[in-house]
């Protein structure tokens, strides 16, 4: 009665979320990022490591590492790719998990980035289709768009479908991480962001 109380939570997180997104991760494989942690080595010690991420998590006390900056070229310039620890990915992919339920009915049915269980090949397939019934395609892209996606309109419209206050409360920290080898600090600016991370349907 007198006893020491179990402290209390800041959020409820199902620890069943956080190993589903490690398992998404795991599947996934992936890169390193700045701390080096392979998903060979994660896996070494995921139930200890995975229970460190839940209770960061929970607490409110969780702060993404920068990402490791990789520059992919493209046709005018490059695009940085960001690429998140491990851990960050597991947590970042647990939030994704969290928003799909909602977001999934409601996204456009020729809508395939970043899309679970959809991939370019799927879109390639029903171009190929369309081609048949039409004589044009219309291609269009957003220059820069994932430089310059403001936050305070990304995480307004992210509010807009949930209520959870950590997804809200991380979202907003992955949206300010730096770039650990470019230098670029997107949360001084309040725009833009790494791609190439598991959130990334909420600015699709």
């Amino acid at each position: 009665m007198g006893g020491p109380q179990p402290k209390v939570k800041s959020f409820e997180i199902d620890k069943r979320l956080v190993y589903g997104a490690w398992e998404r991760v795991r599947a996934n494989q992936g890169a390193p990022g700045v701390d080096a942690v392979s998903i060979a080595e994660f896996d070494s010690q995921a139930r200890n490591n995975l229970y460190k991420l839940w209770n960061r998590m929970s607490a409110g006390s969780y702060l993404p590492a920068p990402v490791r900056a990789v520059e992919i070229p493209k046709d005018q310039g490059v695009r940085v790719l960001g690429v998140p620890n491990v851990a960050d990915r597991i947590a970042q992919t647990a939030a994704a998990m969290l928003l799909e339920e909602k977001l999934e009915p409601i996204f456009h049915p020729d809508s395939y980035g970043y899309r679970p269980g959809r991939s370019a090949h799927d879109a390639l397939a029903v171009i190929r289709r369309r081609c048949w019934k039409q004589g044009w395609i219309l291609d269009l892209d957003v220059r820069a768009f994932f430089d310059s996606v403001p936050h305070d309109l990304l995480l307004k419209a992210v509010a807009h479908h949930t209520q959870e206050r950590w997804a809200l409360l991380y979202i907003a920290r992955w949206l300010k991480a730096p770039d650990a080898d470019a230098g670029r600090d997107p949360g001084r600016s309040g725009e833009g962001d790494a791609t190439g991370i598991p959130d990334f349907p909420l600015a699709g």
